[in-house]
């Protein structure tokens, strides 16, 4: 899974528990620029994965609610299990890693007893 893939996946899953949530959010919660989060928003609208709505908030000002569309849902659906099978494969390396280091320290610490 590659950053796009990454980000889209994180926006799509914000999206879908939060469609209120503004650019500006999305950026702090991705942790990049805003104009970056515009950037991938527009991808995945362009794409047809998440459709907007205007409404009103409550101080009077025009805002927009993101939706995602039966594609995005499909979408995400694959991401997820993407992100999943990436995430499992970073974990049994890293076991793999610290079972090696184990044995490692294990055998230097009982070549320096002897």
């Amino acid at each position: 899974m590659n950053l796009r893939e990454k980000a889209h996946f994180s926006i799509l899953r914000l999206i879908e528990d939060r469609p209120e949530i503004s650019q500006r959010e999305l950026a702090g919660e991705l942790g990049v620029s805003l104009g970056k989060t515009h950037y991938l928003l527009k991808a995945l609208l362009d794409k047809g994965l998440v459709k907007m709505g205007n409404f009103r908030r409550h101080d009077n000002k025009l805002a927009y609610v993101y939706k995602l569309t039966p594609s995005g849902i499909a979408a995400k659906l694959n991401l997820t299990r993407d992100f999943l099978q990436h995430k499992e494969a970073e974990y049994l390396a890293l076991h793999r890693e610290i079972a090696e280091l184990r044995e490692e320290l294990a055998a230097k610490v009982g070549v320096e007893r002897t």
